[in-house]
């Protein structure tokens, strides 16, 4: 019988951004308190599960949403470029809470095309590399676990890839993909056998957050 290997890509937790800043990979934004809260519960709550392999992008809210999990399974982190934040050429604008970066006229330029998309990262290439680094996990923890702390858009992308999904361009409103959220790839050798999702710390979220944060 073929090994079964599990592979977690988590999203970070919250961020502390008051000012509303779409921040895509800009440094100096950390968790806020409750995004330290949510490490430390999803830590707890895969406590118990045969995870061999940590994997981090290496913006500073990735790592610090990935140390209480190093803590709890006495493992090194490996920081993977592959796991970066999405390119976004609108990040550093100020949008609040929700799409108010559509407002501003000055910002049209880049909607010429959602199915690319022209405001940022390729598609194709996000999955790329998230795929990369997926099958990199899935050989290091062969027979085990691994758990990928990464973002947003780059866990979509590749989650919609793994289901077969034609049409990558979509409503950013629309993701499942929660704050410290885990979505779960799981192999029998090579093959992916199926797709899960959990929110374990769900009950920590306070309301919507900025799409792509």
């Amino acid at each position: 019988m073929a090994e079964t290997t599990v592979v977690h890509l988590m999203r970070h937790g919250e961020v502390h951004n008051p000012e509303g800043i779409l921040y895509g990979r800009l440094p100096g934004y950390h968790l806020s308190d409750t995004g330290r809260q949510m490490a430390e519960l999803v830590a707890k709550s895969v406590a118990a599960r045969d995870v061999v392999a940590l994997y981090s992008s290496p913006l500073e809210r990735a790592q610090e949403t990935v140390a209480p999990l190093a803590a709890t399974f006495g493992l090194e982190v490996t920081l993977d470029d592959r796991l970066i934040e999405a390119g976004n050429l609108l990040e550093g604008r100020m949008i609040g809470q929700g799409l108010g970066v559509l407002r501003d006229p000055r910002n049209y330029r880049y909607f010429w095309n959602p199915m690319r998309p022209s405001w940022g990262e390729p598609y194709p290439s996000i999955i790329q590399r998230m795929r990369s680094v997926v099958d990199a996990a899935r050989r290091a923890a062969r027979g085990h676990e691994a758990v990928l702390v990464s973002h947003q858009l780059p866990i979509w992308a590749i989650r919609m890839a793994a289901e077969g999904r034609r049409r990558l361009w979509h409503d950013p409103r629309r993701r499942q993909c929660g704050l410290a959220s885990l979505t779960t790839f799981t192999f029998e050798g090579d093959r992916l056998v199926s797709v899960g999702y959990s929110e374990p710390a769900g009950s920590l979220v306070k309301g919507p957050t900025i799409p792509g944060a």
